[in-house]
């Protein structure tokens, strides 16, 4: 399926692939994402943006316009409180026993441990262009949110024996304040359908509330929108429409 920027594995579980203009740098032959934002943020930030407004603009004139005869010593802001980052989450989304008696979890984390060559490997599955390691590496580096789904199978013949294989990822940019925009997900072709992809985004979306993280977005391809809109999300609310700029040379 075309990618989704930011959101949706190429199948019709998650349809989650980024968006064409991105996609972990789509192809262009994807019709072109639209924006959406999260029905909790976005009724969140309705009802408070003209109050921080309002409050902006009434700072500005009382300590700038108010005596602009005169002048004023403006006392620096207090140095902002460490906030510790919440620990990540590890939770066991299935568990199951396969024919051969071995059985298998999936298991969702926030930990963030992601190895560039089995995204690499994730991406090729799914369809995605390959890309440069660093730029990978780079981007989960500087990611606020990385979510993974992992997929650890333990024989039943030898004790301790395992595998373990990245199966779905989801990451989300963030200003560690009021927004965060989700990107790339993807999951496993041969696990898409089993609803882990609806599974990975309530999870992501949950984190990042629970980092007091409201307002929330994604671009999504005209096809993943349903899915999209099933997770709470709405396509351009109040008429806001996302932007792209491009080079014109």
């Amino acid at each position: 399926m075309p990618p989704a920027f930011a959101a949706a594995p190429s199948s019709s579980i998650c349809g989650v692939r980024i968006p064409t203009v991105r996609r972990f740098e789509a192809q262009s032959t994807v019709s072109t994402p639209r924006f959406m934002r999260n029905r909790v943020a976005a009724k969140t930030r309705s009802t408070s943006a003209w109050s921080l407004k309002a409050g902006l603009w009434d700072s500005l004139r009382s300590g700038l316009l108010k005596n602009n005869s005169s002048t004023e010593t403006v006392e620096p802001p207090p140095a902002p409180l460490e906030v510790e980052e919440p620990l990540p989450v590890e939770i066991v989304l299935l568990e199951r026993t396969l024919p051969d008696g071995s059985t298998e979890q999936i298991l969702f984390s926030s930990a963030g441990d992601v190895d560039v060559y089995d995204l690499q490997a994730l991406c090729n599955k799914v369809g995605w262009p390959r890309r440069p390691l660093s730029k990978i590496a780079a981007s989960l580096r500087n990611s606020y949110l990385v979510a993974t789904l992992y997929s650890i199978i333990r024989s039943s013949e030898t004790e301790g024996e395992e595998k373990k294989q990245l199966i779905g990822m989801a990451r989300a940019t963030s200003d560690h304040a009021f927004n965060a925009t989700i990107w790339d997900v993807l999951v496993d072709p041969s696990y898409q359908g089993q609803g882990l992809g609806k599974a990975l985004m309530e999870k992501v979306i949950r984190t990042l509330l629970q980092r007091d993280i409201n307002n929330i977005t994604l671009f999504a391809d005209n096809k993943v929108i349903d899915f999209y809109k099933n997770l709470g999300f709405e396509v351009d609310p109040q008429g806001i429409k996302g932007m792209f700029w491009y080079p014109r040379f």
